[in-house]
């Protein structure tokens, strides 16, 4: 597996674990992420990077060693958020009915869409010099609503005429919609629509 830090790595998101890393170094680095994208989702990209390694717990030489610069952390945030939202298509439907599984997937795609937003300055020269960054992201996201779909298409509770294509362009437009407002719960009446719409009517 790759490290999802590895600028040399040209198939966009990766692994969001490192095998190379020992369990401690590992929980740190996964605190940081986690802690770098709550704080870029609530104050943007410029945000402390001294103030995200407090709420991570550990002090900023540790981030630093892990992210020598900004640009680098805000690179490793994208690509774990994308990772793990597209990774959890497949364990919400292991728990969930597909259309409730759905639900709960946008619910989070939009969070994770308020983490890229607050990342918004910085991200676009990220993604335009990581060659197929952007493309590996959005072919991820389109597999991913793929598995919901398909398993709401065979239990019978999901229109088929519907691709996925579509329905990953209406999840941005939500998102676009609802950060424009900047009004969250918008964004949940809106996904309550949509869920409407996809939803099988015989």
């Amino acid at each position: 597996m790759t490290d999802p830090t590895n600028t040399s790595d040209p198939t966009g998101p990766a692994d969001p674990t490192d095998p190379g890393l020992r369990a401690d170094a590992q929980m740190n680095r996964d605190r940081l992420l986690e802690a770098s994208a709550e704080a870029f989702a609530q104050t943007g990209a410029d945000t402390s990077l001294k103030a995200i390694a407090q709420r991570a717990g550990v002090g900023i030489g540790t981030l630093y060693r892990r992210f020598p610069t900004r640009e680098d952390l805000i690179e490793a945030t994208y690509r774990n958020e994308t990772t793990k939202l597209c990774r959890s298509a497949a364990t919400l439907l292991e728990s969930l009915d597909p259309i409730l599984a759905l639900r709960k997937w946008t619910n989070d795609f939009i969070d994770y869409m308020l983490t890229k937003h607050g990342m918004a300055d910085a991200l676009p020269s990220i993604l335009a010099a990581r060659e197929g960054l952007r493309a590996s992201s959005r072919s991820m996201l389109h597999d991913a609503i793929e598995t919901i779909r398909t398993a709401g298409i065979e239990a019978g509770e999901l229109r088929a005429d519907v691709p996925a294509e579509d329905v990953l362009m209406a999840l941005g437009g939500i998102a676009l919609i609802a950060g424009g407002e900047h009004d969250r719960a918008l964004a949940s009446r809106l996904l309550d629509l949509m869920i409407v719409g996809l939803t099988r009517r015989d």
